[in-house]
């Protein structure tokens, strides 16, 4: 267990880099050297800027402070939008320190498209976070780049555990743990605004129907975590044979869900690969041979 962080820089402190650094200073793990975060505006920055230990860059005030956060910073996290990663990468390369560790929070950017620009001596990573690390709930799935050291991994996976658990993984899942991890809570909450519906036109008031359908979810994912039986086995204990919840699951499982969650799923799938393609270099997007 790794007891400090060395210094940390948030490129792109938005919802889910803010989420984290939020995570690292509520776990009050010491960071050695202190944590910078850039945004693009100031309003943005100064959200940021109360934060115990945080140096918060406004980039419209500093346009150079991408270039100084990372030269700062042995652990850089790159949270930008996946378009705008290789222009970053091209603006921070010249800057980062010979220990530096490179951390993409981008979604579908490739870890070759990392050391295409920044080269192969540099340590890198790829993580692949969810919004739950909002209230320390989160699932993070995380890749290592060639040559990453033990350690190297290590504060990563610690870096993470503060907004939640992590799941180590090689590349070539971490797409597809994106489209279960990533946009699940989507998926849970589709389903949440389904059954407050569902709920609304059995009579019941908007505030109610939330109070049922949410409590409900709520309850139900703790219950799992108390008890950790495996959810069809909880299922079960619900569905009395001939009973009202059996007539109703039995609808469900005509509705084919698993059916419908895997073509779900391999539309996410297909557009992590686009996006892979999107942000790629140029050269880095021409397949080499043999692959």
């Amino acid at each position: 267990m790794v007891d400090t962080l060395p210094s940390l820089a948030f490129l792109g402190a938005g919802s889910m880099g803010g989420a984290i650094l939020r995570g690292v200073i509520a776990s009050g793990i010491p960071v050695d050297g202190g944590i910078l975060a850039t945004n693009r505006t100031a309003q943005k920055a100064a959200e940021l800027a109360s934060l115990a230990g945080v140096q918060s860059i406004a980039l419209e005030d500093e346009p150079d402070g991408n270039a100084r956060a990372a030269a700062e910073a042995q652990v850089v996290l790159v949270g930008v939008k996946p378009a705008m990663v290789p222009d970053l990468l091209r603006e921070i390369a010249p800057h980062l320190r010979e220990d530096a560790i490179v951390i993409s929070l981008a979604a579908g950017v490739t870890l070759r498209t990392f050391t295409s620009i920044l080269g192969t001596g540099v340590t890198v990573l790829r993580s692949m976070p969810n919004t739950p690390s909002l209230v320390g709930k989160g699932v993070t799935g995380l890749a290592a780049g060639e040559g990453a050291s033990t350690a190297a991994i290590g504060i990563a996976r610690r870096l993470f555990e503060t907004v939640g658990t992590v799941i180590e993984v090689p590349e070539h899942r971490i797409d597809a743990l994106s489209t279960i991890s990533g946009s699940g809570p989507a998926y849970v909450y589709l389903l949440i605004e389904e059954l407050t519906r569902a709920a609304v036109d059995r009579g019941f008031d908007e505030a109610d129907a939330r109070t049922m359908a949410e409590g409900t979810f709520i309850g139900a994912t703790a219950l799992l975590e108390a008890t950790g039986e495996e959810p069809a086995e909880l299922r079960r204990r619900v569905t009395s044979p001939k009973g009202t919840t059996e007539r109703a699951i039995a609808v469900l499982e005509r509705a084919d869900l698993g059916g419908i969650f895997r073509e779900a799923t391999a539309a996410a799938l297909a557009r992590a690969k686009e996006l892979a393609g999107e942000s790629a270099p140029v050269t880095d997007a021409i397949p080499q041979s043999g692959e």
